[in-house]
């Protein structure tokens, strides 16, 4: 097979579209072909539709428009022949045995030898699929099972057939986790693979639990979530987000492909609650509503017994009970729902070792990645104990796997040598491996020592003269300590490391300065220490920037404030694709007070698109910076120059940190800090007339009385405040004046007010 440059996605509907989008956010150029329909005016008209309405889905499937280009739209009747001309094929049709192979025979006259086909099935065997296609078809086919939605999933579970080549394989498993950032899972041909054949199980049982022992929906969800590491959705939350209708149709699927003894069978149970909701139109938040809906009055949940609706209310569970090591000992109608559900999905995972997959690596990644929790089921085991288990499960009459019960005085996973591994089926324990190119912080921390450390950051050697600085305080959130120990460590560098890369494996890279210490230190009048910190920022961000040795940041997630500003300062960035970034200081109230303005204005002067004068850089980035953008993707990031052109993108999250250690290596040999910017810019005349631009968007209702007051801080700093027209403003002058605005908008009542409300709520104040 080979290298994959063009693709192919058969079927139209959310998903196949979905996943012609991530081929083209990879750069990969795509066909997305769906039938004629039936009196259509364009006979593309479903894969055109398809590609408008991504266009305007939020979260978006496309990581930018331009990518959305890279889809060529088409239909099966005229264009299956360009199909010859693709190296992997994918068919997302409706979920039929007799429609699929009647396409695989029709793509089987146009294909290639050695291009992939594969079908995004969830439910169907591959022994299936390719019975009665040939030899030729079998070798080259595999089950590529994505997860909704295409894009933000990182789940992919492949499936080989005895007759795939490995190869073959090998090539999609590399392709899908490289460029389309997927962690791939080698399951079983077996119905339901992993994840679904998992997780579907567990929504069953955490409906009809529910429904038997009485309990409010609120209820279970708040004792079916955080507790156990699960999405605060809990069961009936996340029945809402997929979709109710989808129930009935995957375990019909499931029902009639696995074994008459399977426990999924007991689970499976008509329910004439769901039943009433889908005909009613209450499918899920793609509907009316689901087991919770908005209604007149705000929030409302549905009755399990009667039916009906009502106001949501909280959850009324001690604290006791939302503690995983609390809960399973307790004896109320909660817990005993938490036990019911989750004894009996632990003891079906057991169960599903050597059927649905070889080992129980596969089958918790398939359930962190695939249904967002924390532990996968092994892990939780562990913490329970999987001699616990075992003999709660039989005092209380549920099976107990032979694999379980052999477990007795063992744990699932163990360190040795500072080395993971885990229980095989064969009773022994075995390395966990890493695909090959993947580096984690998480490895590193388990082998060794930090470098250097204090309450908010660590540092770690990452091999090969590299040093690597993480943020460990409460949202990565940035700080005096974090800071000192950045300056600690730019001065570490150069006496026995060649190069930086900051990175952590948190939720997010960093959430910026941290608010809560701000509102504090103004609150009781600590101007100076306020001062102090923002001074700290500057010095050391230029230090970083000016360093003798290169430095690359690792963002993703979000990396907002002060946390974009640390991508400004680095010598290169590799960027996750989902990384979030943007200088969001306005929307608190305040202005960029570490180097942002200085470092956005010196790029956009330089973009070669950008008008000659004084006042169009100025100007982009006041409407970039007031507006508190946040790009959307790393590839929009690029579009605002919070990233350089020449900035790389990791697709996939596993790969950040190599990529990141290997362009630093890259940058090592001659390299040569830059040279301090100096500016042309407007000065006051054109903060005038910056301020003119945000007063029209006050009268038109867009920008409110404060979001002026915050307006013309920035403006002043962006102009050059005094400058004349025709003068050299120094970047140190834009610091200083960065400094002086910072200062006055933290004393101003309305700015206290914004960081007040950010914090309690969440939300900005638009005062």
């Amino acid at each position: 097979m080979g290298e994959i440059r063009k693709a192919a996605v058969i079927g139209a509907g959310t998903m196949g579209a979905a996943i012609a989008a991530q081929f083209a956010n990879a750069g990969v150029p795509v066909f997305l072909l769906d039938i004629v329909p039936a009196g259509a005016k364009t006979r593309n008209a479903l894969a055109e539709g398809a590609i408008a309405k991504m266009l305007k889905t939020d979260p978006a499937p496309f990581m930018s428009k331009g990518a959305a280009r890279l889809v060529t739209p088409g239909n099966i009747e005229d264009d299956l022949g360009k199909l010859a001309d693709v190296d992997w094929i994918v068919e997302a049709i409706v979920e039929r045995l007799d429609i699929k192979q009647d396409l695989y025979r029709k793509i089987e006259t146009v294909r290639k030898p050695g291009c992939a086909v594969s079908s995004n099935t969830s439910t169907i065997p591959l022994a299936k699929l390719v019975e009665g296609l040939g030899a030729g078809f079998a070798r080259d086919f595999v089950i590529t099972h994505f997860f909704n939605p295409p894009r933000y999933m990182r789940l992919l579970e492949l499936v080989s057939g005895a007759g795939t080549d490995a190869g073959l394989a090998a090539d999609v498993e590399r392709f899908a986790d490289v460029r389309l950032g997927k962690t791939i899972v080698r399951t079983k041909d077996s119905p339901g693979f992993i994840a679904n054949r998992l997780g579907v199980y567990w929504l069953m049982l955490g409906v009809i639990e529910a429904i038997d022992a009485g309990l409010d929906i609120e209820d279970a969800d708040a004792v079916m979530s955080k507790p156990l590491g699960i999405p605060k959705t809990g069961v009936f939350g996340l029945i809402d987000l997929v979709g109710l209708d989808l129930m009935p149709h995957i375990n019909a699927s499931l029902g009639a492909t696995l074994p008459a003894g399977d426990a999924f069978h007991a689970a499976n149970r008509d329910v004439p609650l769901i039943k009433k909701m889908i005909a009613d139109g209450y499918i899920g938040r793609k509907g009316k509503g689901g087991f919770y809906r908005r209604g007149e009055k705000g929030r409302e949940a549905i009755d399990l017994a009667s039916g009906e609706y009502r106001a949501v209310r909280k959850a009324n569970l001690p604290e006791a009970e939302l503690k995983l090591g609390k809960l399973l000992g307790l004896d109320s109608k909660a817990a005993r729902y938490a036990w019911r559900v989750l004894g009996q999905t632990l003891s079906y995972a057991a169960s599903l070792v050597g059927d649905a997959a070889d080992d129980i690596g596969a089958i918790d990644a398939a359930m962190r990645l695939g249904y967002n929790w924390r532990w996968g089921p092994f892990e939780l085991i562990d913490l329970i104990g999987a001699e616990a288990l075992a003999a709660k499960l039989a005092k209380d009459g549920f099976a107990v796997p032979a694999f379980l019960a052999a477990a007795k005085g063992k744990k699932f996973y163990r360190l040795q040598g500072g080395a993971r591994e885990y229980l095989g089926a064969d009773g022994a324990y075995h390395a966990l491996t890493r695909a090959e190119g993947v580096l984690l912080l998480e490895d590193v921390k388990r082998a060794g020592k930090p470098v250097l450390k204090n309450s908010s950051a660590s540092v770690w050697d990452v091999g090969d003269g590299v040093l690597c600085f993480e943020y460990t305080s409460k949202s990565n959130s940035l700080d005096a300590q974090n800071l000192e120990l950045l300056n600690q460590t730019i001065d570490l560098v150069p006496k026995a490391h060649r190069a930086l890369v900051i990175y952590n494996e948190g939720q997010n890279f960093s959430a910026g300065a941290n608010l809560g210490l701000a509102l504090f230190a103004a609150n009781i009048a600590a101007w100076g220490e306020i001062e102090k910190l923002v001074a700290a920022g500057h010095t050391i961000y230029k230090k970083l920037k000016y360093a003798p040795f290169p430095t690359v940041a690792a963002p993703f997630g979000m990396a907002l404030g002060g946390g974009c500003e640390i991508l400004l300062h680095s010598s290169a960035v590799q960027a996750h694709a989902e990384a979030y970034i943007g200088l969001v200081e306005c929307g608190v109230g305040l202005v960029p007070a570490w180097g942002g303005c200085s470092e956005m204005l010196a790029r956009w002067a330089a973009h070669p698109k950008m008008p000659h004068g004084p006042m169009p850089a100025a100007s982009k980035v006041f409407e970039i910076v007031s507006t508190a953008t946040v790009s959307k993707s790393a590839a929009e990031a690029k579009e605002y120059l919070f990233l350089r052109a020449d900035d790389g993108i990791s697709m996939n999250r596993d790969r950040l940190l190599a990529d990141a250690k290997a362009r630093a290596l890259s940058l090592v040999e001659g390299y040569v800090p830059p040279v301090p910017p100096t500016y042309k810019l407007p000065g006051v005349s054109g903060a005038v007339s910056m301020g003119i631009a945000a007063d029209d968007f006050r009268r038109k209702g867009v920008a409110t009385t404060y979001d002026m007051v915050v307006a013309g801080e920035l403006a002043g700093v962006l102009s050059g405040g005094d400058a004349d027209i025709i003068d050299e403003v120094t970047e140190a002058r834009i610091l200083e004046l960065e400094r002086a605005a910072f200062i006055r908008l933290i004393k101003n009542p309305g700015t206290l007010a914004r960081i007040e409300t950010m914090l309690t709520t969440g939300k900005p104040l638009r005062n």
